[in-house]
């Protein structure tokens, strides 16, 4: 069933005879329900002819796609007074009678140049899909994007005023809600084409997106004029390469004054000699995010690669041992790796180690069974005798707020040997473990100072205990709120951390070694080896 009603037909064919095209008009014509919109446009055009077809008083219409229609005469006549108001109506009566375009060529659309005629049928539904095929990214379904010239809403504002001018002389209202918008119109047609060509179903929530972007050269500047009218609309933009972007065009469209707009641009807008091109088609799989904790045994081996001034200070990392293998089975473009706190390049991290998550980022390998994440982690723990890695994992970007939780409050237990210049014997070390919840004051340490900003920080010592080894040396087992500085608080850092082991015992004391027993963030759950 054809969707126009008599209502619409004196509005389709004044749209007609302006060059738009079927669907446009449909759009204009307010039809909001999809069947129309999916006929092949041939079948459209044709459909939409023998609407407009009367019997009497006929003319032969000369417009923008073969065969010719007809239309009332003094209809057209209605609509030509009405479109040389602005003097840039482009149709003139013939003397042989019938109705010629200057514009010889006028088959691309004049409101959406051409994006609903060749752009979302089969054939190029097609050649998207062929390129998504050839990407080699894994996907059960897929997020459909696209990018018009911004262009577009300033013609389809002045199709538009065009329309709501004709229809107020029948006393009736056109807003600009009631137009359908042309990205709905286009999803409609090519969703259920992409679906059935690719095999997999759209969805807005999908992390696979396959986008197209569109670009009109021949109409690029049919928006520099709301930049002299609404300067304040058009402001330069980080990382965008012209101010004309569709969200500064909306906001001045949506500010401008009726009259100011049609005496800069015409109503009807002209037609174009061509249609629009694809700038780029790209697919981009979101970001996969693995967790798991990791253990450190080398006192020769930084968290993160150790780099300075541009030079690398040694040849590896924790993060490196563990992503480079990660990158190359998720075949992803890069990663950003994240952890519950970090050790120094000289401290071991032991007990059930420290947790991790590395973000994965444009991966086109996504799927992958429990088995083969535990062959993974094998691998990874095969390839190095420094970390050893566990409770390898899958989880949700949300699922990482965890690690982060409660950053200050959550505990971290540590081992320190401890050297004195002054000779001590066990009992000079025993009141130690029976001090409980002691508050300290930390300056930032001259050691991070570089990276860190100045301040002094409030933490707690949980409790502590000690094992003596010899005359300069014993071993000291903390238990600490999270984000404290351990080696500070032995040495001191020239009384930048108060209290501390050397003032508490009346020595000078050092770390010598330090190893991280615990981190007590239950995250990620752990898993069955």
């Amino acid at each position: 069933m054809f969707p126009l009603t008599e209502e619409n037909k004196h509005v389709a064919q004044l749209l007609l005879s302006t060059g738009t095209c079927p669907r446009c008009i449909f759009r204009f014509c307010g039809v909001d329900f999809h069947a129309p919109y999916k006929l092949p446009y041939k079948e459209l055009l044709n459909e939409l002819q023998k609407f407009l077809e009367t019997e009497k008083d006929e003319l032969i219409l000369e417009v923008m796609n073969p065969p010719p229609k007809k239309i009332r005469l003094q209809e057209l006549e209605d609509s030509i007074d009405n479109l040389s108001q602005n003097g840039e109506g482009r149709i003139s009566l013939s003397q042989d009678g019938s109705i010629a375009s200057k514009n010889s060529n006028l088959n691309v659309c004049n409101v959406c140049l051409g994006i609903l005629q060749e752009f979302c049928e089969k054939d190029f539904v097609k050649k998207v899909c062929q390129k998504v095929e050839a990407s080699g990214f894994e996907f059960t379904s897929l997020v459909f994007s696209v990018s018009f010239p911004p262009q577009l809403s300033v013609r389809e504002h002045a199709a538009w005023l065009l329309v709501k001018q004709e229809v107020g002389k029948q006393s009736l209202s056109l807003g600009r809600d009631d137009i359908v918008q042309l990205k709905e119109a286009y999803k409609w047609i090519t969703h259920p084409l992409f679906s059935e060509e690719l095999g997999v179903p759209i969805d807005g929530k999908s992390l696979f997106e396959v986008s197209v972007v569109f670009a009109h050269p021949e109409t690029v500047e049919d928006c520099h004029f709301l930049a002299a009218i609404c300067p304040d609309c058009f402001k330069p933009a980080k990382n965008k390469q012209s101010v004309f972007t569709r969200m500064a065009v909306m906001k001045a469209l949506n500010k401008i004054k009726e009259e100011d707009f049609l005496k800069q641009f015409p109503c009807p807008p002209n037609s174009p000699k061509a249609v629009c091109t694809v700038l780029e088609i790209e697919c981009a799989h979101g970001a996969v995010f693995v967790a798991g904790r990791y253990n450190k045994y080398s006192r020769n081996l930084p968290q993160t690669p150790w780099i300075i001034d541009g030079e690398r200070k040694l040849e590896s990392s924790v993060e490196e041992l563990i992503s480079d293998h990660l990158l190359a089975v998720f075949k992803a473009e890069s990663f950003n790796f994240s952890s519950s706190g970090r050790e120094d390049v000289d401290v071991r991290t032991l007990g059930n180690g420290r947790p991790f998550a590395i973000e994965l980022v444009n991966p086109h390998r996504v799927h992958f069974t429990s088995q083969e994440i535990k062959e993974l982690q094998q691998k990874i723990n095969n390839s190095s005798n420094k970390i050893q890695v566990r409770d390898l994992q899958l989880v949700t970007r949300e699922a990482i707020g965890h690690m982060k939780e409660g950053e200050e409050e959550k505990t971290k237990t540590y081992s320190a040997l401890i050297w004195t210049d002054k000779a001590i014997q066990k009992k000079d070390i025993e009141f130690l473990n029976d001090i409980k919840d002691l508050k300290i004051d930390q300056k930032t340490p001259l050691r991070v100072l570089h990276r860190r900003p100045l301040a002094v920080r409030a933490r707690v010592i949980h409790s502590m205990e000690t094992q003596y080894v010899d005359e300069h040396h014993f071993r000291l087992r903390l238990k600490t709120q999270a984000g404290t500085y351990i080696k500070e608080f032995v040495h001191g850092d020239f009384g930048r951390t108060k209290p501390n082991i050397g003032s508490l015992m009346n020595v000078t004391a050092d770390i010598l070694e330090l190893d991280v027993e615990s981190v007590d963030v239950d995250w990620p759950p752990a898993l069955d080896d």
